[in-house]
């Protein structure tokens, strides 16, 4: 029996891990949950698998989830960063699933990690803003990092049993989002709506426009540099509109080995909390007759600029993928709102970028520093957007 902690158990992940649980009770058990601000749903979630610990985003919410008599016989011990800390660190918690949006939850991560807990990460922010950070320290505490990503997840099981001196490049793929082939004057009035319609995955909102901007997969650049210790050379990108194909790995004979499954959340969220054993899984499995036809083409970097700036915020390795990530996550809100067209995404985060002047970071009050900074600064900017 494996004992997990979710970290945005209300989240779209959140709910797909606990499928997997259901599926899986004589395997895994939950014993804590943390959740934003859905406290009617934490509340369904508490009476249904009796966590030991659960927390909420804000005092707020936790006197909603009071109000329901939602806690049913579980500790509450803290709001915020700090609830997600006191969760992740539960010592009756094996593995602790990150799938927590945006970067709340890094303190949260790197306490688990001190806390010798197994990590499943389907959190990209951890590793963009402190990817140095987290893996040294999983390093140094024995402790594994597991991605659940779907793309990383598939790289991981494709170099199952390989040295790392064996790979000549991994390649991530993509299924372009929304607006795949379509043209820089065509996305001048995408609305929120519109870009919130994935065509394969159901995920959510902010993840969903940054798949719509090639953002997403510039941030899982980042995260497969940290994950795998490759250089950015040697991670590619390539367009895959059908996402049957997850990801690829090439080595050094020139074989490329693909992890192909179909697109459901709960195949990479089980492979992480499985590991290194597999179980029967609680989906359909790929018919490979029924797949017409496997696509793949370079993405178009000139109208989805947000992959490129990726790139050039990892080749500095130091402050400079905390401000892309800051300005993206700003920008995102804003377009969301309605007060930022589509395309000044990219260019609040590369003008962000550009005023910011890297430097190292080395400590977790320090990549919050850098954070903050590059908020305001990509808000300034995002104000003299017309």
């Amino acid at each position: 029996m494996k004992r997990i902690a979710i970290l945005g158990s209300t989240g779209s992940i959140g709910q797909s891990a606990l499928a997997v649980v259901d599926a899986h009770p004589d395997r895994l058990a939950v014993v804590g949950l943390a959740a934003g601000e859905n406290a009617d749903r934490l509340a369904t979630q508490i009476a249904r698998y009796t966590p030991r610990v659960v927390a909420m985003g804000s005092g707020r919410g936790l006197d909603r989830l009071r109000a329901l008599n939602g806690l049913g016989t579980a500790t509450c011990d803290g709001v915020g960063r700090d609830g997600l800390v006191a969760v992740a660190t539960h010592p009756d918690a094996d593995i602790v699933l990150c799938a927590s949006s945006g970067t709340e939850a890094l303190e949260a991560v790197l306490a688990a990690i001190l806390a010798g807990k197994t990590i499943a990460l389907a959190n990209k922010e951890v590793l963009v803003m402190a990817g140095a950070i987290i893996t040294e320290a999983a390093r140094r505490h024995g402790v594994p990092l597991l991605p659940v990503d779907s793309e990383h997840n598939a790289v991981h099981q494709c170099l199952h049993g390989r040295e790392m001196r064996e790979v000549r490049r991994i390649v991530l793929t993509a299924s372009g989002g929304p607006f795949r082939g379509w043209t820089a004057s065509q996305l001048q009035d995408v609305t929120a709506e519109r870009a919130l319609k994935h065509p394969t995955w159901r995920m959510g909102r902010k993840i969903t426009i940054d798949s719509a901007t090639l953002m997403n997969k510039g941030l899982e650049v980042i995260e497969a540099r940290w994950l795998f210790g490759l250089p950015a050379r040697q991670i590619d990108v390539v367009i895959h509109p059908q996402s049957i194909v997850h990801s690829m790995v090439e080595f050094v004979d020139g074989s490329i080995v693909a992890q192909l499954g179909v697109t459901d959340m709960r195949l990479p969220i089980q492979y992480a909390c499985s590991y290194p054993e597999r179980w029967s899984a609680p989906v359909a499995p790929l018919d490979l007759v029924r797949v017409p036809r496997l696509e793949f083409g370079a993405p178009d970097t000139r109208v989805f600029p947000c992959l490129e700036l990726a790139y050039r915020a990892l080749e500095s390795e130091a402050s400079l993928p905390v401000v892309l990530n800051a300005a993206n996550e700003v920008a995102v809100a804003l377009f969301l709102d309605g007060r930022l067209p589509f395309p000044a995404i990219a260019h609040v985060v590369e003008q962000t970028m550009n005023a910011h002047q890297p430097a190292a970071v080395t400590t977790i009050a320090e990549i919050r520093a850098v954070d903050a900074s590059a908020r305001q600064a990509a808000s300034a900017i995002a104000s003299g957007v017309k």
